[in-house]
C-alpha cells in the first residue's frame, strides 16, 4: 500500500464518520475509494464495516444528550438490528462474490435515490406523526429495523437513511433524538456483522484497510456529532449521490 493510498484511505473514513453520524451513508464514501485501489468488492465490503464500528462508536458518544430518556425503546430495537445484521453479513459470506457485484450496484442506485428524496420523506413523515406508537406501528417498526438490518449486514451504504425514514414515519419522536437512536443501531449492525466475518471469514479482511479507515472515523463521527445541524444537507447529498455514481460505474465497468 502506498502512503497516497493510505492517507486516500483515512480520509475516506473520515468523511464516512463524519457522514453516518449526521446522515448515513459514509459507505458510499469508503467503499467506491476501496474499489478505486483495486481491493476486492466483497474483502472491501467486509474490512470497510469492521473499520466503520469504531466510527459508529465515536458517533453514537456523541448523540448520547439526544438519547436520554429512550433507553426501553433503544433496548427494544437493538436485538433486532443485531438479528438482521447477521442474517445479512451470513448472506454476504454464502452467496457468491458475483451476486455480491451483480446486486450491490442496484443497492447503490436505491440509496441514492433515498438520499435524493430524504427532505421530501421528512415533511411526509412529519404530517403523520402521532404522540403515541400502536400496535401496528410497532409491528411495522420492527419489520422495518430488520429489514435495514440485513440491508446494512450485507452492505451497509445508506443503512442509515433507511433507518431514518423507518423510525421518522413511526415513532412520535424530534428527528434528532431519531438520528441518535439511528446511530446506536448502525452501530450495533457494523459490529454484528464484522463479528460474523471475524468468525467465519477472516482472510478476506484487510486489516490495513481496517486500520486506516477505523482510525478516519473514529475522528469522524466526533466530528459529525459536533456539527449535526450546522452541516448543509444539500452540500452531503451532492457528494453521495457523486460518489455514488462514481461506485456504480467502478462496479460495472
Amino acid at each position: 500500500m502506498t502512503p497516497l493510498e493510505a492517507v486516500a484511505i483515512a480520509v475516506a473514513g473520515l468523511a464516512a464518520g463524519t457522514i453516518n453520524t449526521i446522515v448515513g451513508s459514509g459507505t458510499l464514501i469508503t467503499f467506491p475509494t476501496l474499489l478505486f485501489f483495486g481491493h476486492p468488492p466483497v474483502s472491501a465490503n467486509i474490512s470497510n464495516s469492521l473499520g466503520l464500528v469504531a466510527g459508529g462508536v465515536s458517533g453514537a458518544w456523541g448523540y448520547r444528550r439526544e438519547l436520554t430518556g429512550l433507553g426501553r425503546i433503544v433496548w427494544r430495537l437493538a436485538p433486532v438490528s443485531f438479528l438482521g445484521a447477521v442474517i445479512g453479513a451470513l448472506l454476504l459470506l454464502v452467496l457468491p462474490e458475483s451476486a455480491f457485484e451483480a446486486i450491490v450496484p442496484v443497492l447503490i442506485a436505491i440509496a441514492l435515490v433515498l438520499v435524493v428524496a430524504g427532505p421530501r420523506l421528512g415533511r411526509w413523515a412529519a404530517r403523520r406523526h402521532t404522540d403515541r406508537i400502536t400496535p401496528a406501528r410497532a409491528v411495522a417498526l420492527v419489520v422495518g429495523i430488520l429489514l435495514a438490518g440485513v440491508y446494512g449486514g450485507y452492505f451497509g451504504a445508506a443503512q442509515g437513511v433507511l433507518l431514518i425514514g423507518i423510525m421518522s414515519v413511526l415513532l412520535p419522536l424530534h428527528i434528532q433524538q431519531v438520528n441518535g437512536i439511528k446511530n446506536v443501531l448502525g452501530m450495533i449492525v457494523n459490529f454484528v456483522a464484522a463479528a460474523v466475518f471475524l468468525v467465519v471469514d477472516p482472510g478476506r479482511i484487510n486489516w490495513a484497510v481496517v486500520g486506516l479507515v477505523a482510525l478516519g472515523s473514529v475522528l469522524g463521527g466526533l466530528v459529525g456529532a459536533r456539527l449535526g445541524r450546522a452541516m448543509p444537507a444539500w452540500l452531503l447529498r451532492t457528494v453521495i449521490v457523486v460518489v455514488g455514481v462514481a461506485a456504480i460505474t467502478v462496479l460495472v465497468t
